[in-house]
């Protein structure tokens, strides 16, 4: 786990021009003219408003590949609440900016709209990813992981990728994808990278770029939680912990507790009793006005 004080600092460097395609077509032959000269391909999938840990998945997909892909698409079937994508910030032009400020000639953007990557209708499979989508985030978010695994069935499809690469704040939603692969049959290796966090502890995140002053000021308090529960979680029980996390909120008048959980890393179940040699990490949701913030950490 990326604890605040090893946070990354990208500067930026000169900008440089890069490749942006808009056509499915288009990179589907790029990719196989890659794939001709036995290129290796690294993909970081996002969905734009870039901060400092899309671009650490970058550096890490530039150091294991020869070209690295990214693609920017706010994926309408992975939102449950329309107002939600409404709102998530489409910031295509600083994006790409960014990206260019990196020292790489190797990377190259795919921001397709939905219909190059749906083509004609735009909805979900129906996935069974063997419970992990009915955990946590798939009780609060109906349809959310058939929306993520649609997506990246078809932009997997479309990239091709050699490599691909997820932030672990998202750790959910990283297990889903590598059942997915596993389901799809697809010869994608799947990398999960550390949390990167402001350094006051603040996990990175798009919608970060949403709140007010008030609201950025107090939400650290989500991961200065999650710090204390790993502590905690050798002596105190998961019921113990479980109610000590409501109290931390009970009386916040910033922020809103949706969810917290201690579950198995093995299948995200939420556990009430700890058992040896089993591997657990600690979930919480919490919405800071109408803006949802998520975060992780590891326990054991």
């Amino acid at each position: 786990m990326q604890s605040a004080s090893n946070i990354l600092f990208l500067h930026p460097l000169s900008y440089r021009p890069m490749q942006v395609h808009e056509k499915r077509r288009d990179i589907i032959n790029y990719v196989a003219s890659l794939k001709k000269k036995q290129k290796t391909i690294g993909f970081v999938p996002t969905m734009g408003a870039l901060h400092k840990g899309h671009l650490a998945l970058v550096e890490r997909a530039i150091q294991e590949n020869n070209i690295v892909i990214v693609s920017i698409f706010v994926n309408p079937t992975q939102f449950n609440n329309s107002e939600d994508l409404v709102n998530y910030p489409r910031t295509l032009t600083s994006d790409v900016k960014l990206l260019s400020s990196l020292s790489s000639n190797n990377i190259v953007v795919f921001a397709p709209k939905p219909e190059e990557v749906y083509a004609e209708q735009v909805s979900s499979i129906s996935y069974d990813f063997h419970g992990l989508e009915h955990e946590m985030e798939g009780k609060f978010r109906p349809g959310h992981f058939d929306g993520v695994g649609t997506v990246l069935k078809h932009l997997f499809t479309i990239v091709s990728p050699t490599k691909a690469y997820f932030g672990e704040k998202d750790f959910q939603q990283l297990q889903i994808v590598k059942k997915l692969v596993e389901i799809e049959k697809m010869k994608i290796q799947i990398i999960g990278c550390p949390i990167y966090r402001e350094e006051s502890g603040l996990a990175l995140s798009s919608r970060n770029k949403r709140l007010n002053e008030l609201q950025l000021k107090t939400a650290p308090i989500i991961y200065k939680t999650l710090k204390q529960v790993q502590k905690d979680f050798g002596t105190k029980s998961v019921t113990k912990l479980d109610e000590w996390v409501s109290k931390q909120f009970e009386n916040n008048e910033v922020l809103t507790l949706e969810y917290f959980e201690i579950a198995k890393v093995s299948d995200l179940k939420s556990i009430k009793q700890k058992q040896k040699e089993t591997k657990y990490r600690a979930f919480i949701a919490v919405f800071a006005g109408k803006i949802r913030l998520i975060d992780n950490i590891a326990l054991n």
